[in-house]
C-alpha cells in the first residue's frame, strides 16, 4: 500500500559554512515536524559529517532523514547526491575529501563548520575548506554516486549561479539524471516555459534551507511504500504506482 510523504530533500546543517548556527539536528527535525514534513535529506556542502547526528535526531522526533551531500563539481555545478545509508555516504565522503584542495576554512570569512554528536551537542568544527569546488567532473560525480547505490541530480537548475544550466547552458542527456531540482523561486509550470528541455525530467522541489525558517519553502510529494531511497528511485521512474509531485 502506498502512502503520501511530504519531503524536503535539500537541507543544510550548521556544518555548511553558509548555514545558520541554529541549524542543529534537533531544531531541523522540530521545524520539519511543525511543517508536517515526513522525509528530509541532509545535504551539507562537500561533507557528510553531520549525517549520523541528523539520523539520530530523526529517530527522536519521528521523521525520516536520508544521508546526502551537495557536491560542487569541477565545473562549479552543484549536485544533490543521496545515499541509502551511512556506510555508502562515508565511502563517498572519503573520495570527496581527496578531491578538495588542500586549504583550510576561514570561519571569519566563510562561516563556522560545526559538527554535532549523536545527542545534538557541538563536538567540534571541520577545518577543511568546504565551500569550494572538488576536482571531480560532473560525469565522475554522477558515476561515483551511482556506483555506491546513490541517486544524483542537479541542484536548483534555474539559479543563475552554481547550476548546471547556468554553467553548461544545457543538461547533457547522456548523464541520465533521474530528476532535476527546482529552487523555491520557480514553479514547475514556469520552469517548463523557461526551460522546455526539462520536460523529460521529474521535478524535485526543495528548500535548500540554510536557516530553520526556510525549511519547507519548497517541498515534494512522494507516493511510496516506505520512505527509502529505493522507493524514491521507483517514484522518479513512475514504477509500480510510485509517483512524485512538486507542490
Amino acid at each position: 500500500m502506498l502512502k503520501r510523504y511530504l519531503a524536503d530533500l535539500h537541507i543544510h546543517t550548521a556544518l555548511s559554512p553558509c548555514g545558520d548556527e541554529a541549524m542543529t539536528p534537533d531544531r531541523i527535525c522540530v521545524a520539519a515536524r511543525a511543517k508536517e514534513l515526513d522525509l528530509l535529506a541532509v545535504t551539507d556542502h562537500n561533507t557528510a559529517e553531520n549525517a549520523p547526528a541528523m539520523l539520530a535526531a530523526a529517530q527522536r522526533h519521528g521523521v525520516t532523514v536520508l544521508p546526502g551531500m551537495e557536491v560542487q563539481t569541477k565545473e562549479e555545478v552543484h549536485l544533490v547526491c543521496l545515499f541509502p545509508g551511512l556506510p555508502e555516504i562515508f565511502d563517498w565522503q572519503e573520495l570527496i575529501y581527496q578531491s578538495l584542495p588542500a586549504a583550510n576554512n576561514r570561519p571569519d570569512f566563510f562561516g563556522r563548520q560545526i559538527v554535532f554528536d549523536l545527542d545534538g551537542r557541538v563536538s567540534g568544527e571541520n577545518d577543511r575548506l568546504l565551500l569550494t569546488s572538488t576536482a571531480l567532473t560532473i560525469e565522475e560525480a554522477v558515476a561515483g554516486t551511482v556506483s555506491r547505490g546513490g541517486i544524483c541530480y542537479p541542484a536548483h537548475v534555474d539559479r543563475p549561479s552554481f547550476s548546471i544550466i547556468s554553467n553548461l547552458g544545457f543538461i547533457p542527456p547522456e548523464l541520465n539524471f533521474p530528476a532535476v531540482e527546482l529552487s523555491p523561486l520557480l514553479e514547475a509550470a514556469e520552469a517548463l516555459q523557461r526551460f522546455p528541455d526539462l520536460k523529460r525530467y521529474p521535478f524535485v522541489g526543495s528548500s535548500d534551507a540554510h536557516c530553520p525558517e526556510a525549511i519547507n519553502w519548497a517541498r515534494t510529494e512522494f507516493w511510496l511504500a516506505e520512505p527509502t531511497l529505493a522507493e524514491i528511485s521507483f517514484a522518479f521512474r513512475a514504477e509500480q504506482g510510485r509517483r512524485v509531485v512538486t507542490i
